[in-house]
């Protein structure tokens, strides 16, 4: 019934994803430089989740949430990348149904929030492991750490499916081209024949507060942080405080960096392509930098990650 009812309301039974039009004469250079990314991505992150679950070390609260950001990183990456690659390859676009869109747009939205939870909940084990070390053991507890990753990856998922449904009613009836590389909220919602106000009020509105109550809290973990670390009179304390949260630091600030790019840019025609760069950053680059800043900055990873591979190696030359 609701398949009928979708008919009667629509004229557009699928969307042409123009992504990187513009680049397709060139399109062999950018196809695998992002074949590259995306590999070393999964790769990265499965190394990281990988390394975590065999290293005894690491069977820490701070690399337990990491684990589920690595997992997710792939997820993100796969979900938006395949349809991009083939985008490179087709000149006149890639096909999408419309349903097909819609659910990419909300796995993509759901990721996006699970990050963020993420990011705040890893802050605020940052926070009670620097300003409240003699109490971080009893208080970060292992069931405590599923029950904060569980309730980041619900809360991620399940923050949308309104403003989805909502998106599932509206009337399409021409055009049907995208102009973006994957289902992004606004370039789907401008083709609507519908009156699309209300529904990108209440996406602002939802995602405003989605986005902006986690970044206060992290922001004020962080501040928390910084005041214990420079009251710190120790200078050996102080270095190894910062050098637990650095790596975090980075990555929260390249991620909300990029997502405040993409969405302080005018949507204008003359700056689409830069929107898209912009995008770029979140959806590929940033699950990129991940493995890289923790495995690179982190002394704990980057020796797990040699026992790891002199265990493979021992193993291979048995």
């Amino acid at each position: 019934m609701a398949d009928v009812e979708r008919g009667n309301q629509s004229d557009v039974t699928e969307f042409i994803l123009r992504g990187f039009r513009i680049l397709y004469p060139f399109q062999i250079g950018p196809f695998v430089l992002v074949l590259l990314t995306y590999l070393t991505t999964v790769a990265g992150n499965t190394l990281v989740i990988f390394t975590i679950l065999v290293d005894q070390g690491l069977h820490t609260p701070m690399y337990f949430f990491l684990g589920n950001l690595s997992f997710l990183d792939i997820w993100y990456t796969s979900n938006i990348i395949p349809k991009m690659l083939q985008g490179f390859l087709a000149e006149k676009g890639v096909v999408i149904s419309f349903s097909g869109c819609v659910m990419q747009l909300y796995i993509f939205g759901s990721q996006a929030a699970t990050e963020i939870l993420l990011l705040t909940v890893m802050a605020y084990d940052r926070y009670l492991a620097i300003c409240s070390p003699l109490r971080y053991t009893s208080l970060m507890k292992t069931r405590v750490c599923i029950k904060l990753a569980s309730c980041s990856w619900l809360g991620g998922f399940l923050f949308n499916p309104v403003i989805m449904a909502w998106i599932y009613r509206l009337r399409f009836c021409g055009p049907n081209e995208i102009d973006h590389f994957f289902c992004d909220f606004m370039p789907l919602v401008k083709l609507s024949c519908s009156d699309t106000h209300l529904i990108t009020l209440a996406a602002f509105l939802l995602s405003s507060t989605a986005t902006l109550i986690p970044f206060l809290l992290t922001l004020t973990s962080y501040s928390f942080i910084i005041t214990a670390i420079v009251k710190n009179p120790s200078s050996t304390g102080r270095q190894k405080a910062f050098s637990t949260c650095t790596s975090h630091l980075i990555v929260v600030s390249t991620f909300y960096g990029a997502l405040a790019m993409v969405y302080m840019v005018p949507t204008a025609s003359a700056t689409i392509n830069l929107n898209k760069i912009f995008s770029l950053l979140y959806s590929l680059v940033t699950p990129l930098l991940n493995p890289l800043v923790y495995s690179l900055r982190n002394k704990d990873v980057n020796d797990a990650l040699k026992t790891v591979a002199t265990r493979l190696l021992d193993f291979r030359r048995r």
